[in-house]
């Protein structure tokens, strides 16, 4: 059963992920002609990177669809039955989809916290570049906390240059400033992964006199902020490993900045979407586990239906966290939560 459970999964990804790609071709092949993307690329950078980023985004609801369909033949031949009737208990019948939805899930796990967040980077770097417009950061007198009573401001940034203009750095004791330091402009230097600001005046605020350095050359500075900061950032969650999700996190809370929200999302979801492999694997279970005479159709179109409402509670969970009005940790869990509650209740109604 665990064979027939893996190989049926298996199969049902890839059915789903290469329908899924040919329509994406026919949806880019103009922006590929467009943008004079070269094929080996198109290849090796988008598609095959974008192929495990659906079989796992799909992962859970295949579970489902596939426990739905490979049970309902089995209780339409009456294999459920005989078992039952043998003496095995429907609590020992629930061992090997439990067996295969962790398997599954364990090396989704893995590929979510690991090996995708790298495959994701390269693919969206590829549509940032063929399939996007160029991004250019247009904020305007852009203030950062980069340190606790430490303030960044500058009046404009080009991200092809990686140059912030009109830069300032500003600390603060309490309430009261006690350093300023002005710039016509800081550069990012690569090589050093540092700021170069170049042309500065620091100011010293002091009770009875204040003590000002002016520089017209250069220093660098190790300020908590980097170019990443101001690129695009869509989608940027996805490229993270767990680890850096959890550094990104804690960055962010020290600034207190806003956008924390789909890191936090994109955090408990790959903790939470093992999880999910297994309830939805016993639900599916449950739910085509008695046979009926009409046959296999119903128990398919009653799975279809369930995966629709798992799809649409995940989707709207997630939109009200993401504007700030529900607990990330909750949201990412609540669709867990209420199939759970839905198949226990369902468990009972099984014939033993």
């Amino acid at each position: 059963m665990i064979k027939k459970f893996l190989s049926t999964y298996v199969f049902s990804v890839l059915i789903i992920v290469l329908i899924v790609l040919v329509i994406d071709y026919g949806d880019h092949n103009d922006d590929f002609v467009r943008s004079e993307a070269p094929g080996k690329k198109v290849l090796l950078e988008y598609y095959l990177n974008l192929a495990p980023y659906w079989a796992n985004y799909i992962s859970p609801l295949m579970i489902f669809i596939s426990t739905v369909f490979f049970t309902a033949k089995m209780a339409a031949h009456t294999e459920i039955v005989a078992m039952l009737t043998a003496g095995i208990s429907f609590r020992r019948l629930m061992i090997p989809y439990v067996i295969g939805a962790f398997i599954v899930g364990l090396f989704s796990f893995f590929m979510m916290g690991w090996v995708l967040p790298k495959a994701n980077a390269t693919r969206i770097a590829f549509e940032n570049e063929y399939l996007h417009e160029r991004f250019f950061f247009s904020d305007r007198d852009f203030h950062l906390t980069v340190a606790p009573d430490t303030y960044v401001y500058f009046s404009s940034y080009n991200n092809q240059s990686k140059t912030a203009f009109d830069f300032t750095i500003e600390k603060f004791e309490g309430n009261e400033l006690v350093e300023k330091l002005s710039a016509r402009r800081a550069m990012w230097v690569d090589t050093l992964e540092q700021w170069r600001i170049y042309d500065y005046k620091i100011r010293e605020l002091g009770i009875m006199k204040d003590n000002i350095i002016v520089n017209r050359s250069h220093t660098d500075s190790t300020i908590s902020m980097f170019p990443k900061d101001f690129e695009s950032n869509q989608s940027i969650q996805e490229t993270y490993t767990i680890d850096d999700l959890q550094e990104q996190i804690k960055l962010l809370e020290t600034r207190g900045s806003e956008g924390i929200e789909p890191f936090q999302i994109e955090l408990y979801q790959r903790f939470a979407t093992p999880f999910a492999a297994i309830i939805l694997s016993l639900m599916g279970l449950i739910v085509s586990a008695r046979k009926r005479r009409g046959g296999v159709g119903l128990q398919i179109a009653i799975g279809f239906v369930l995966a629709f409402v798992y799809i649409l509670f995940y989707i709207m969970s997630k939109g009200i966290a993401e504007s700030g009005n529900m607990d990330p940790l909750l949201a990412v869990w609540l669709p867990n939560i209420v199939f759970s509650v839905i198949a226990s209740i369902m468990y009972f109604t099984v014939p033993r």
